[in-house]
């Protein structure tokens, strides 16, 4: 109640002397049913579902969201227009997001008996079950197990069915890419690291190491700076040919190739090592 208190005096006090003394003696808001967009609500939660998959994907391959991706394919439950795909491409750092109806060719699965659930009851079937199941296309079998509940094999004994219960069941990645699904919902990242792309995320996290550098020496947010660099070969060499897209966005005036001044700090940057100097204008 402070903090609320503190915000309503000096935004709305400080420009409205007729409103009501404190927020404590305001009416609540009446709600107007007009402002409510169901499909916009339907859509942020399908967002919210494709970036934290996305999310996860890249921890899963272990690309950090400073690192740009080139395009990711989705299956949905319906393809979102340009506004909520911009949100996806923004949050996760791609470039492209491709909605498809198929995935088929870019995530499998494969199936092992799951023995807890199994043992009891097909204990002299096990080794006969197990090669049936790495014996499936996994695609179809997925689906089959998502659609009925089931898995149909006919073994020695006849024919029986599995639940999900009765089995593990593996994601298998394609080479280049890295899936993932939950809810009905698929995400693949390319996982691909053009030289382009590579050299964007070197670019990303020098001013990252910046930004944190201003902050670490006190600067104001306003603060015009420039900034030293040195290290490795391919570090300066980064630097050196992609200076208006570090300058714009760190305030920084120009950018030296050489021994640092200023404040400095070492970094490892993707591997490379580096020193950064940072000093106020």
């Amino acid at each position: 109640p402070f903090i609320t208190e503190d915000i309503y005096q000096n935004l709305v006090r400080e420009n409205d002397k007729s409103a009501p003394e404190s927020i404590h003696l305001c009416e609540f808001p009446t709600v107007n049913e007009d402002w409510i967009d169901r499909e916009l609500e339907d859509n942020m939660e399908e967002v919210l579902q494709i970036v934290g998959l996305g999310r996860a994907c890249r921890n899963g391959s272990n690309i950090k969201n400073r690192q740009p991706l080139s395009r990711m394919f989705v299956k949905a439950n319906k393809e979102l227009d340009a506004y909520c795909t911009d949100i996806i491409k923004d949050e996760l750092n791609i470039k492209e997001v491709i909605f498809v109806d198929d995935t088929s060719n870019l995530l499998s699965y494969s199936f092992k008996p799951q023995m807890r659930t199994l043992g009891p009851k097909y204990g002299p079937q096990l080794n006969e079950i197990r090669e049936k199941l790495q014996a499936l296309d996994g695609t179809k079998a997925k689906a089959e197990l998502d659609e009925t509940g089931v898995l149909k094999l006919n073994i020695s004994i006849g024919d029986i069915e599995l639940t999900a219960d009765d089995l593990l069941i593996e994601t298998k990645q394609q080479e280049g890419f890295y899936s993932l699904s939950d809810f009905g919902v698929t995400v693949a990242i390319d996982t691909t690291l053009t030289e382009d792309l590579i050299t964007e995320g070197f670019v990303r996290e020098i001013i990252s190491k910046v930004q944190t550098m201003r902050k670490d020496a006190g600067f104001e947010v306003m603060d015009r700076i420039n900034i030293y660099v040195d290290g490795s070969e391919k570090i300066k060499e980064i630097a050196a040919n992609n200076k208006s897209a570090i300058m714009g966005d760190v305030l920084c005036d120009e950018i030296i190739i050489g021994k640092p001044e200023g404040y400095t700090a070492d970094w490892n940057i993707n591997g490379e090592e580096a020193t950064l100097g940072v000093k106020k204008n």
